[in-house]
């Protein structure tokens, strides 16, 4: 595909090894619990750029630079993308469902999808009625989709065939929709929230080996697992750290698509930069302190304000412990929660660039007390 001239010069630090690891990641299921095969991938791909990793019980990974440092620092994401239970198979081989994270199910309907089942991946599809029988009485009200109401169909015709393709209540459900690439340099894809944050804190370790800068400080570049349930793997991760700062990545909405209400959401956009968050679990020094850097590095930054919490493991993060100063940079992502989420790849390379200059002047000696 084509670079736009305008943002060529911003987009060319992602090589074509990195982008190649994007798609893989991207196109690869972490479904929430089940993250494993999206954690060594990742794990693959981020050895060579630390000097040691570890996993926590849970599937959390994390590679560390300075592992001996007493000072410790966090550049965080979340590794787990929504998905689906196998809750009840029919006698006539239909699968229903229970949510497992926060899937959108109006979008369902027609969607194709794997079921993670004993034997490997079920190709299986979202069944809904045909609109010529929906409306065939005008006295019935069109039926809209409702977790109770949807259904797989994977060719079975009875409950035996489907337990012979290896699908077991519990198994796990991810759409098939993958990595692709639209005009003016915008990737769509399922689960960029927030894998795309795992490949940004990746690249920043990059750039800090291929640099070959020394941090004075322990770099803890973590990769956690059960987000979208409750922010369970950094709230477990962050008791096993007890870092000194955190950096957390995750999406945002741009609120520039119809039916986003900017008077609640902010003015927010794909192609402008990263988002910067103001919250109570947001620290108010370390906010200012990115802002500087953005300014210094004239990288282009969004503001908006979270009220009571973020949403994201920065709310685990600033709570654990003793507390621990910490700040949200997201970045700006259309239809969220669906399987065609949409992202700039100047804002990829903009917030990998906001981490990485961040990171480089952060020191154990940054005063980052209130008082």
């Amino acid at each position: 595909m084509a670079k736009s001239k305008t943002n060529a010069a911003v987009t060319s630090g992602l090589s074509d090894q990195s982008l190649k690891f994007l798609k893989t990641y991207i196109n690869t299921p972490s479904p929430v619990g089940f993250e494993s095969s999206g954690q060594k991938l990742w794990l693959e791909y981020i050895k060579p750029l630390v000097d040691t990793t570890f996993v926590d019980p849970y599937g959390t990974a994390v590679g560390v630079i300075n592992p001996d440092a007493t000072f410790k620092v966090v550049i965080e994401a979340h590794a787990d993308e929504i998905s689906w239970f196998v809750n009840y198979i029919t006698p006539e081989g239909l699968v229903y469902l229970k949510r497992n994270g926060g899937v959108d199910h109006v979008i369902a309907p027609g969607q194709r999808v794997f079921i993670h089942g004993k034997k490997g991946p079920v190709k299986a599809v979202f069944g809904w009625p045909a609109i010529h029988t929906r409306l065939h009485n005008p006295d019935t009200k069109d039926p809209q989709p409702k977790v109770e109401n949807l259904f797989l169909d994977s060719g079975a015709r009875s409950k035996k065939e489907v337990e012979e393709l290896g699908i077991h209540v519990g198994a796990v459900v991810t759409y098939q929709d993958g990595f692709d690439e639209l005009a003016f340099d915008y990737f769509i894809g399922r689960a960029f929230d927030n894998r795309v944050g795992g490949f940004m804190i990746a690249e920043v370790a990059r750039l800090i080996k291929e640099n070959k800068k020394q941090l004075p400080f322990g770099l803890y570049v973590v990769n956690a697992v059960q987000e979208e349930i409750g922010l369970r793997g950094a709230e477990m991760i962050a008791r096993r750290i007890k870092p000194n700062v955190a950096i957390i990545t995750d999406v945002t909405h741009d609120t520039y698509t119809p039916m986003i209400n900017k008077v609640i959401e902010g003015d927010v956009s794909c192609g402008k930069g990263p988002s910067l968050a103001y919250g109570p679990a947001v620290h108010n020094k370390l906010l200012s302190l990115v802002q500087d850097v953005a300014q210094k590095h004239e990288i282009p930054v969004q503001l908006r304000t979270v009220s009571r919490s973020t949403g994201t493991d920065t709310d685990s993060f600033a709570y654990a412990n003793d507390g621990c100063p910490s700040v949200l940079i997201s970045i700006p992502l259309r239809y969220m929660h669906t399987t065609v989420e949409m992202l700039h790849k100047s804002d990829i390379e903009q917030t990998i660039r906001l981490m990485y200059e961040t990171l480089l002047t952060l020191t154990p000696k940054t005063n980052l007390s209130y008082l």
